[in-house]
């Protein structure tokens, strides 16, 4: 890690966390008339296409390399899901509850991590867990507003991204970051490449909705790069309640150009799952301190 600075840690994290509340807003804009699939796909393709543009001519070769192409692939598939079902549930959900509904997934790699990564969850994040899980409810009980299919997409994206999360966690002691990175791009420009005939349905963008579409990979990369930014001046413990920033962002968002504000119930919710989540990173910061000490 780079010197310690947590002041500009916090600050670039809270910008990242602007960046992908924007990349939200525009993409629920633009679906309203345009389908969701060829949004994934522009969103991937102008990634893909701005890494070859400005990374290829330097590292060439190397942004392709990996022991692991099958783990590779199958990661980057699911963030393409994880896209696709997020901007489905945007398209039809507030901003603001949606995002706090995919901010389970923390939750979920907490529970996961046992099975899959062979850590010892404990009973401090089950507890946890099942209170966040608790906090989901009052955001998507009986008799809210939010659409059914639309908490069912943002359920299944919160699946994909704990999948995706934990796939990560395994690939990067062997892989770089920036090949984990390209191979997204790649794999999603691919997938979605694929499917264009039957995607390429409805009218054609106007200058300023071109421009918003490219503005979707635009929203994403920045906010990557901010992100491994602020690692760098601060450990991920340090900075993990204010990856919540987001759902500041995206209820400010969501009454600004949508008219859009939880209610209280909701609010509550994303109360109790912020505050669940936050508990989940610091037991996972003490069991990190613990490992360290008895080894040392």
């Amino acid at each position: 890690m780079h010197s310690y600075r947590p002041l500009r840690a916090v600050t670039l994290m809270l910008a990242a966390m602007c960046c992908f509340a924007l990349l939200d807003a525009t993409s629920k804009h633009l679906s309203q008339t345009f389908n969701v699939p060829l949004l994934v796909w522009a969103r991937y393709t102008v990634h893909f296409m701005l890494m070859v543009i400005f990374l290829g001519p330097r590292h060439r070769a190397r942004l392709v390399a990996t022991t692991r192409p099958l783990a590779q692939i199958v990661r980057a598939l699911l963030l393409v899901a994880v896209t696709g079902f997020a901007m489905a549930a945007f398209r039809i959900m507030p901003l603001a509850e949606t995002t706090a509904l995919i901010f389970v997934t923390p939750l979920i790699v907490a529970l996961l991590a046992g099975p899959m990564l062979g850590e010892r969850v404990g009973t401090p994040r089950w507890i946890a867990a099942l209170v966040g899980f608790g906090g989901m409810m009052l955001i998507a009980r009986p008799g809210s507003a939010l659409a059914p299919a639309g908490v069912a997409y943002t359920l299944i994206a919160a699946v994909c991204y704990a999948f995706y999360q934990i796939q990560t966690r395994k690939m990067t002691a062997t892989e770089k970051p920036l090949t984990l990175v390209f191979y997204t791009a790649l794999v999603g420009t691919a997938a979605m490449s694929l499917a264009l005939p039957w995607i390429w349905t409805g009218p054609a963008p106007n200058a300023t909705e071109a421009l918003m579409i490219v503005s979707l990979a635009l929203y994403g990369g920045t906010g990557h790069f901010l992100l491994t930014h602020a690692f760098r001046h601060a450990p991920a413990s340090t900075l993990a309640p204010f990856l919540y920033a987001q759902l500041i962002w995206a209820s400010l968002l969501g009454w600004l150009f949508y008219d859009q504000w939880p209610d209280t119930l909701s609010i509550a919710g994303m109360i109790v799952i912020v505050v669940s989540g936050v508990a989940v990173a610091l037991v996972e910061r003490a069991a990190a301190v613990s490992i360290d000490t008895e080894r040392n």
